[in-house]
């Protein structure tokens, strides 16, 4: 290698063509944005309002607790007057809970 040749650390970098650049641009609304507007547009994740919860969700107590805060369980837990639900985790809580509703529409 002659002395006068720059290693391979020590090249400038060239920047790339503006072309190139304005390709990647295109591509990147193409492949991003587009989508998310069609997203929007249709309803997606816009913070619309929740749907109604539906007859199941009135019916299954298994899918009231699941939709609760481990502080919402811990609070009818303490309603059922479950003993030592404070140190329970969520899935333990839940089970307990539900052996104790019974299928009941108490929550």
């Amino acid at each position: 290698m002659k002395e006068s040749d720059p290693s391979p650390l020590q090249r400038p970098l060239h920047p790339l063509p503006r072309g190139l650049v304005e390709l990647y641009g295109l591509l990147a609304v193409l492949v991003v944005l587009i989508p998310e507007w069609i997203a929007g547009a249709a309803g997606g994740a816009g913070g619309g309002p929740l749907p109604a919860q539906t007859q199941a969700w009135l019916r299954l107590p298994e899918l009231r607790l699941a939709s609760m805060s481990l502080a919402e369980l811990r609070r009818l837990a303490a309603t059922q007057r479950l003993r030592g639900y404070g140190r329970l985790g969520r899935e333990t809580l839940t089970a307990q809970l539900l052996r104790r509703l019974g299928g009941s529409k108490a929550l």
